[in-house]
């Protein structure tokens, strides 16, 4: 009888150890994971198909805060980086972290002329592109280089110099179209 009660009481033990250990109902962020197509998931926040109470990027984890404040925070390729540009005519903010659920850029849902070539003037990419109706361009570019990037609206141009080295800005709001 006293080992099926002393049995009883350690599994009790482990069950409510395990239930501390992970938080209880309290808010719970989970281990960091990689999303089975994170460009996917961080598309679908930039684009406001998925809603969250925030998710932002830096250069190596996404990070999502659930309207019920759980955190969930998910690994970035190792082979890219995520940068994303707001271009601008008047009205900007100031910005190194970009919140895939709290940015907003000027030009919402704009087509734009975009290149971007490497060190050694490579193209990238160089393509029309629509801003999503946070008014950003999503990119996910080799890491570790600097990259040339020119964007052209209505005649305007703006060019500036990024790069993707670790803590590197993921978001550029600073190319105004002139």
């Amino acid at each position: 009888m006293r080992k099926k009660i002393f049995i009883a009481a350690a599994l009790i033990a482990v069950v409510l150890g395990a239930y501390i250990i992970a938080g209880g109902n309290k808010t719970k962020e989970t281990a960091k994971q990689t999303a089975p197509d994170i460009k996917q998931l961080v598309n679908n926040y930039s684009s406001g198909k998925l809603n969250a109470k925030s998710a932002s990027i830096t250069s190596h984890q996404l990070t999502v805060t659930a309207d019920n404040n759980d955190k969930s925070t998910y690994t970035l390729p190792q082979n890219e980086f995520f940068v994303s540009i707001a271009p601008y005519v008047n009205k900007t903010h100031p910005c190194a972290t970009h919140s895939l659920t709290g940015c907003q850029g000027e030009m919402t849902n704009e087509k734009f002329n975009v290149t971007i070539t490497d060190r050694d003037g490579k193209v990238v990419i160089k393509d029309v592109l629509q801003s999503f109706d946070n008014g950003f361009i999503d990119f996910w570019l080799p890491r570790d280089q600097t990259f040339h990037v020119k964007i052209e609206h209505g005649g305007k141009i703006s060019e500036s110099d990024i790069s993707t080295f670790e803590d590197d800005n993921t978001c550029i709001s600073t190319m105004q179209l002139t």
